[in-house]
């Protein structure tokens, strides 16, 4: 893997740009490259968080396991997200993690994140921002559960895992790859697979949304958005600003 294919340096810079010490910094997490399959676990809750990873390819979910066998996903990453982040603090993994598809994950210590700690404020505020986007998305979640009926749902989650990919993806439209099952999205909703089956039924009837398989299709973007009610606050782009505002405090970011 090429340093310029390296996909954290690729994520990376949609925030900023990075000078030559700092690409560095980040392909050296990406300098173990595992080839991982469909569902298989990356580590389990409780146990010793030695390392964390670079989700290079693929997608991944973090989850708790209920004692009637069940799960609840909490999160679900991308190619290009830092998986772990959250067990910096605790030093142990708050939650399990699985793959959802077949990809490629790099393992690292957590000595990596302390280099770049001390070797580039710049990334490390991007790694903080990135973090707390991570819990907004956790807290957003919660209030996706409690407070909204399915269809709002099903709907918000889905135009939350759109603009997720649009960020990196600015090419994606109204069609897009969602490799989730049924049963995963009922895990993520806390709905049972039937009722998600029912509510994507009640969609495409309407004419809001098609899903064919793995694939997406959202004829008309705002009148969607609409439907979910959904605002893109906790989600909004704003480590690029926050960046700029430290820079033009006069601190130093190299």
């Amino acid at each position: 893997m090429l340093d310029r294919d390296r996909c954290l340096v690729r994520n990376f810079k949609h925030y900023c740009a990075l000078d030559e010490t700092e690409a560095e910094l980040l392909a050296a997490l990406e300098k173990t490259p595992q080839t991982v399959s469909n569902a298989q676990m990356l580590w389990e809750e409780n146990h010793f968080a030695e390392t964390l990873c670079v989700l290079s390819e693929g997608w991944a979910c973090s989850y708790r396991s209920m004692d009637d066998g069940t799960r609840q996903i909490l999160n679900i990453f991308l190619p290009g997200d830092v998986v772990g982040l959250s067990d910096f603090s605790p030093r142990r993994h708050l939650t399990s993690v699985a793959m959802l598809t077949e990809g490629v994950i790099c393992r690292f210590p957590f000595k990596n994140l302390t280099d770049i700690f001390t070797t580039s404020p710049r990334l490390t505020t991007v790694l903080f921002s990135l973090a707390g986007q991570q819990q907004a998305i956790m807290a957003e979640r919660l209030v996706n559960m409690g407070r909204r009926t399915a269809r709002e749902k099903v709907a918000h989650f889905i135009c939350e895992m759109h603009l997720r990919l649009r960020k990196t993806c600015p090419d994606i439209t109204h069609r897009f790859n969602l490799p989730l099952s049924q049963q995963v999205l009922a895990d993520v909703l806390g709905l049972s697979a039937v009722h998600v089956s029912r509510t994507f039924s009640e969609l495409r009837e309407e004419g809001l949304l098609y899903r064919e398989r793995n694939r997406i299709e959202i004829p008309d973007l705002e009148a969607f958005y609409d439907v979910a009610n959904f605002s893109d606050i906790y989600l909004g782009d704003s480590i690029s600003e926050l960046l700029k505002l430290i820079e033009n405090d006069g601190s130093t970011l190299r």
